[in-house]
């Protein structure tokens, strides 16, 4: 198994993709639709990285960092935002707020599993 990745997003059309797409590599995935059921999958069991969005309903990208860096558990889970927020400040603040790479919506699947990979340090399958 490549890993363990948890997908944060509301689009639950945008999570079965990637949710597919991560299967087709050879991880194995969680999903949560908003941020209270992220960190509640990373209370139960911490993945090796997590795909996290900004905009999203009970508590947003940022404020989920945030907890995920202030907790022992997971500060050191490598964290990608995949976001429709392209501002320069809302980049910023991703960094500023932690996290590990910044990916803008829309984004090829690809880049995404690439980038997780490229996280994990991990060599592409044949």
């Amino acid at each position: 198994m490549a890993g363990r990745v948890l997908i944060v997003d509301d689009d639950p059309e945008l999570c079965a993709t990637l949710e597919s797409a991560f299967e087709r590599a050879g991880f194995s995935v969680a999903l949560a639709l908003d941020g209270r059921q992220c960190l509640d999958a990373v209370a139960q069991d911490c993945p090796d990285v997590i795909v996290l969005d900004i905009g999203m309903p009970i508590m947003d990208g940022f404020q989920v960092l945030h907890h995920l860096r202030e907790s022992p558990a997971s500060r050191l889970v490598p964290v990608v935002m995949l976001t429709g927020r392209e501002e320069e400040g809302t980049k910023l603040e991703g960094w500023m707020a932690g996290t590990d790479r910044y990916l803008s919506k829309p984004c090829e699947v690809s880049t995404v599993v690439s980038t997780v990979r490229e996280l994990l340090r991990e060599e592409p399958s044949a």
